[in-house]
Formats: C-alpha cells, structure tokens, sequence
C-alpha cells in the first residue's frame, strides 16, 4: 500500500498495525494521543483499515482486558496508555500477562522531547512534569523487549520486531513509547512491505532428553504429573488426555492458570499436590512454576524430576529452587508426544493396568469427598464458596468460560474443553478477572463468560470503570462476586505464620476487615446492567438462572453480590 506525503506517522503506524493482524488497540487516551485520535479520523474518512478503538478508563482495564483477549484468541492486541503516568499504572496488569506468557504490544506516548518549534512540541504545564530519564524503566523488567520510536522511516522495523518477540516462546508483553512529535510528523514517501520479521519456531525437545525421560518414566511405581499452565495450548490439552490415560499416570493442577485436564478424567486427582508428592517416585512438571509448597511437603530424597515447558527453569524467577533432574525445553504437546512413542516400546502393561486401578479408585474417593464436602455446605449460611461453585457448574453452559480471580473452587466445578476455565497469574496483582473476562467476550463473542472475583479482585479491578466498558462495547459478562468482607488471603496467612498468636484470637485484625463495602450490585445497574444481592443460600440457583437470562437473551451484563463466609 503507497504511503501518501501528508500521511503522519500516527496515520501509517494504525494502518500498519492493522496489517500486521493487530484487531484492536486497547487504550486509555492522554495529551499524547492527539496523532492517533486525528490518525482515527482520517482512516474514517478515507476508509483505511486500522485496529478497532476499545476505550477503557483505566489503564490496569485497558492491558486486562487486552490480556483476556489475548489468551482466548491468541492473536496480539494492541494497548496505548498516557506517557509516564499511565505506564505506572499499568505495570501491575502488565505483571500478570508477562508471568502468563500473555503476547500483548503495549504502548504509550511520550511527553513531548521538544519546547516549541514542531507540531507536538509542549504545551501544556504537565508536559514537564510528566517526562522521566527512563519511562520504559519501570516497566523494563516486566517485558522481552522495549523501546521508542525515534521517526518514521523505522516503523516497520520497529513494529515488526515488536510483534515477532512478542510472539516468539515463551510469549509475552513487549513496550513501545512514541514519542508525540514523532507520530504527529509527516511520513516519508514510499510503500509499506510484508513483513521478513516473524516469530522464531520453537526450540525442538532434545531427542537424549526425551530418550533419558521415557526411561525413568518406565521404571517409575509411582510417576505423578503436575502443571498449572500446560493446557494454555489446545494441542497440549488434548496430549495430556492422551498421555495420562494410556500411561495411567495421575494428574494434579496447582493453582491452574489454564485448564489443562477435563475434570472427568479419571487421572484426575484434583488441584492439591502436597499428599501425593510426598508419595512419588517421580515427578513431571509440566508448565509449573511452583509444583509444590516446600514449606508444607518436599518429594522423598530418590525421587527424580523433571521439568517441561519452553522456560523448564522459570528465568525470571530471581530465586527457584525446585529439584531438577532432567529439564526438557519445547512445547508441552511435542514433549508429550515424543515421551509417548519411546514409552510405548518401554511401558509394562501390566503394571499400568495395576496403576490404572489404584487411581482410578482414588480419583473416584476424591470426588466423592468434593460432593460429601458440598452437601454438607449447601444450607450454609453466609453461604460457602464451594456451594456457589457447584451451583454455577449447575448453570453454566458446558462450552461457558470461566475466568476466576481466586474464588472459585474447581473440586465443584468441572470443566471439560480447552479454553473453558483461565485462572488469575501466578503474580496475583489483583484486578485481573474482570477485565479479562471482558477481555475474552471480545475474542469469543458467541460464549457465555462468566468472571468469577472476590471482594477485594472486584473493588481492584476499578468496578465503575468495568461496567461503563462492557456497556460501551456491548460485552454482555455475568459477574459473580465472592463478598466475605474481608481480605481473606491477609488472614489465612496471617494465621498460618502466627497460629497461636494475638491477631488469630481477633475478629477484627487490622488490615484485614472490609467493613461497609458498597452495594456491588448497583454499581453495576448504574451501568445499564442487571444487579442482585444473594444471601441465601437456597435462593442462588434461581438467581444464577435470572442473571443468565438477562446476559443471553437481553444481551446486558449482570452482576450477583454473592455474600459469603470465611471458611
């Protein structure tokens, strides 16, 4: 496409974007965004195809949002924040995409580098104040690459080197300022190229390592495999499936991220790892920063492990001292399919059969315990999390996603497709679900998504902010609000670490109470949206089934302030 002389940077840049498969640009706008607003008109005008505007007001929803989308599509979206200041706010969702491999181009504007004498220079007073000797700084160690546009004619470059680190595994965030007299400038004349930039294939799992791995599978009593994330690729998901049933080898997700084992499975064994670490032979940990607590629980000393995924030793993890044996970088589905066709020429079939039994037993004892542990609560009131969490497996659809911020209990609601249940980051910066959850309405606009948050999550996540963006973009989510009052996390560690101490006495410790919280669910009828308190626990079936209704026929977000106890 001819890039015309009066074209601005700003102008190329949006249609560049557009061209490089960028579908959105996630932003929330500062002085610095007068090229890409003028930009937007003109493509209007002229009818250019740019990435679609998606205005949130503020800039921790901008980046969560563009990181729900990301991860259910996984194509790369676009973010623009203003300058130093809006960066500062976004680091801390920034945090959550780059620890979850999230591929997102994150930008912002630059205060203005000249006083006067060019389109963009200073004026206005925060143009001082607003500039810092590094503004990418505090950001830098957060993404794989960053830096500023320094004029026109490196734009491709600039973006398509963007664009491809973002995408090259491990994927993740990238940070590009643009300066405002850069973008406002006229482009030079020429013509936009396909792009010679792409993401670098994957590393290969290493055939030794596969070869050295199937034998200490094959001579394992008691392997066990744990992930948190391996099901963050489809492909590897339905491996996982595979591998475990014909191996009969037990699976457990600690703090999943991903959904990466149907909950019907009969390898299975649930979300806690600590009985069944203790009481292995041998480990597989795939895409798991943290397979265990080595406070609660250590393997036995001759149990081996090995690790798996594109980063098997979690680099940017200052320190990590988990056991590893063996480490096999690649992509989880390669691993599994390799391990596969040299376990297959190995494997005692009569000692999976034994195995197959063992499990499949316990499997069936654990769900059995899930339910003793729901009926006992049913009748609970404040009600108890894992109630509500049956009651939404009861009412959601079986294709429904589900993005949770820490609440929902996953013993009482299965899910059986990749991509049906994504879990907050291993960096916990809170305010993430609501916004992903948007976020992945986006991607997936035909699903039920359901944002399933505590108290505190909500109030994070800038709840006005939330609800002004799924009734401006039309993203019609059902939130589920986990209200304790209480910062629940702060107590239990609180007890943990002082069990017999003062503050485990009290019902009121300090820093760990939310006393007279709003009413959460007029925030969201404030907004256009459906809004209900539920305090019995018998009446949340039919308000689950209202509040479904009004976000699938009537196409409108709603909102269950759902009060809970601390358990």
């Amino acid at each position: 496409m001819p890039v015309r002389k009066a074209d601005s940077v700003a102008t190329a840049y949006l249609a560049l974007l557009a061209e490089r498969g960028v579908d959105y640009l996630f932003g929330n706008a500062g002085t610095d965004f007068a090229p890409i607003v003028e930009a937007y008109a003109e493509a209007e005008q002229k009818g250019t195809r740019v990435p679609q505007p998606i205005l949130a007001t503020h800039e921790n929803l901008a980046v969560t949002m563009a990181h729900g989308y990301a991860m259910v599509s996984r194509r790369i979206p676009a973010v623009m924040v203003h300058v130093s200041v809006g960066t500062a706010n976004m680091v801390c969702a920034a945090m959550n995409a780059a620890r979850e491999n999230v591929a997102i181009l994150l930008t912002a504007g630059r205060s203005p580098i000249t006083e006067a004498g060019q389109l963009g220079s200073r004026d206005g007073y925060i143009h001082w104040a607003q500039e810092m000797y590094d503004q990418a700084g505090m950001i830098r160690e957060l993404v794989k690459w960053d830096y500023e546009l320094r004029n026109g004619e490196q734009l491709e470059t600039v973006v398509d080197r963007a664009l491809s680190i973002a995408a090259t595994e491990p994927r993740g965030p990238v940070y590009l300022s643009l300066p405002r007299e850069v973008i406002a400038a006229p482009m030079s004349a020429g013509h936009r190229t396909s792009t010679r930039l792409r993401a670098a294939a994957p590393a290969a799992p290493d055939g030794e390592a596969i070869a050295l791995a199937s034998r200490m599978l094959a001579k394992a009593k008691k392997p066990l495999i744990l992930t948190a994330s391996a099901g963050r690729d489809p492909a590897a998901f339905a491996a996982l499936a595979q591998f475990a049933d014909r191996f009969a080898v037990p699976v457990v997700q600690f703090h999943p991220r991903y959904l990466s084992l149907p909950s019907s499975h009969p390898m299975n064994l649930g979300y806690d790892p600590t009985a069944l670490v203790a009481d292995t032979d041998l480990i597989l940990a795939m895409d798991v920063d943290v397979p265990w607590i080595p406070a609660h629980v250590a393997p036995p000393k001759a149990c081996q492990v090995i690790q798996c995924g594109f980063d098997p030793l979690f680099r940017h993890i200052p320190i990590r001292g988990f056991a590893c044996d063996l480490g096999i970088t690649g992509a989880t589905a390669a691993i599994l399919q390799m391990l596969t066709d040299a376990l297959v020429e190995q494997i005692d079939d009569a000692a999976v059969a034994e195995r197959r039994a063992r499990i499949t037993k316990t499997s069936a004892s654990l769900a059995a315990e899930w339910k003793r542990t729901c009926e006992r609560v049913a009748t609970r009131s404040p009600i108890h999390p894992a109630w509500v969490s049956h009651c939404l497996q009861e009412a959601k659809d079986p294709h429904a996603i589900v993005v949770n911020e820490y609440t929902l209990r996953l013993a009482h609601c299965g899910f059986q497709f990749a991509d049906s249940y994504f879990g907050s980051s291993s960096a916990s910066g809170l305010g993430w679900g609501p916004g992903a959850a948007l976020g992945a309405k986006l991607a997936a606009p035909d699903r039920q998504v359901v944002a399933v948050v505590g108290d505190g999550a909500y109030l994070f996540s800038n709840p006005v902010a939330v609800h002004h963006a799924a009734a401006l973009h039309d993203l019609p989510v059902l939130f589920i609000v986990m209200n304790n009052a209480m910062w629940n996390a702060v107590r239990h560690f609180t007890t943990a670490m002082y069990p017999s101490g003062r503050a485990s006495k009290r019902n009121d410790a300090p820093f760990t109470r939310l006393d007279r919280l709003p009413a959460f669910e007029q925030i969201c009828a404030a907004a256009g949206g459906y809004g209900e308190r539920v305090d019995d626990p018998a009446a949340l079936p039919a308000a689950l089934e209202r509040a479904i209704a009004v976000v699938t026929r009537e196409k409108r977000q709603a909102l269950l302030n759902v009060i809970c106890g601390v358990d």
